[in-house]
């Protein structure tokens, strides 16, 4: 078998390694990068429409009142009735379970209707942040974005840090898909890049006045970082919690959204 003869490379060690230290690597070339190109075109409300306030109203409507290709992100949190029925706990009568099941619940067909006038809405390269669970994911995802050219790009495991419902596995976390407006690409548009997909927030919703399905305000702060520029509008029309008027206002963003029910 030959030999392969390494031939030294005419420098010593102290030069190479003063080499390395002095580089920088060029990212022209690189499929992300650390700014963002986009810029969110300006914004014309139609009367009644306030920014960062809480509004009663159908989230449908607001969305079909907005301009086509005027939002940079919008995040969306379907009231599914899956992971009820699904598990089918028996105890829908009891504290924050009757809560949760006498929220108003949103069919197949009516989200589809959300996701159609969301992705008219974004800009191009836009994003949807779209909550789900675990049922969601393994047997309706498709259904959902049936008839959209959104892309699926990315998806964050929301670990809640306490255990939840369930009488065979206890439900411990929810899913963020991601979800991008054509043409699909990070660079230039995707600033962050230190964000993990499992992301671990405990968050405080044991209290009756709280809303049952409150959102984690520190990971849609980095998601609206990564996303948007200051002084962007991002939009939630099914707006529970509103953990999104609390994350857009703490990053300098602002906020357009509204729920069905009682504020």
């Amino acid at each position: 078998m030959g030999r392969k003869i390494i031939k030294p490379i005419g420098k010593d060690f102290e030069e190479i390694a003063e080499s390395v230290a002095k580089y920088k690597p060029d990212h022209r070339n690189n499929v992300f990068s650390y700014d963002r190109k986009i810029v969110q075109p300006p914004l014309e409300l139609a009367d009644g429409f306030k920014l960062n306030t809480k509004q009663k109203m159908d989230g449908l409507m607001l969305l079909k009142m907005l301009d086509d290709k005027s939002i940079p992100l919008v995040f969306f949190d379907p009231q599914y009735r899956a992971i009820l029925d699904k598990q089918n706990y028996g105890n829908e009568g009891k504290d924050r379970q009757k809560r949760r099941s006498e929220l108003p619940q949103m069919s197949e067909s009516k989200i589809k209707k959300f996701i159609s006038e969301i992705e008219r809405i974004l800009i191009p390269s836009g994003h949807l942040m779209l909550w789900v669970d675990k049922y969601i994911i393994c047997s309706s995802i498709n259904n959902l974005l049936e008839g959209s050219s959104l892309q699926l790009v990315d998806m964050i495991t929301w670990n809640k840090d306490r255990m939840g419902m369930g009488y065979r596995t206890r439900r411990y976390s929810e899913y963020l898909v991601i979800l991008q407006k054509l043409p699909v690409r990070a660079k230039g548009v995707w600033r962050i890049h230190d964000i993990p997909d499992v992301w671990t927030e405990k968050i405080d919703n044991g209290n009756k006045k709280n809303h049952v399905h409150p959102k984690p305000i520190g990971l849609q702060k980095r998601l609206i970082e990564a996303v948007t520029n200051e002084g962007d509008v991002v939009v939630d029309p099914a707006a529970g919690s509103y953990s999104v008027l609390k994350a857009a206002n703490g990053v300098g963003r602002n906020f357009l959204g509204c729920d069905i029910t009682d504020i």
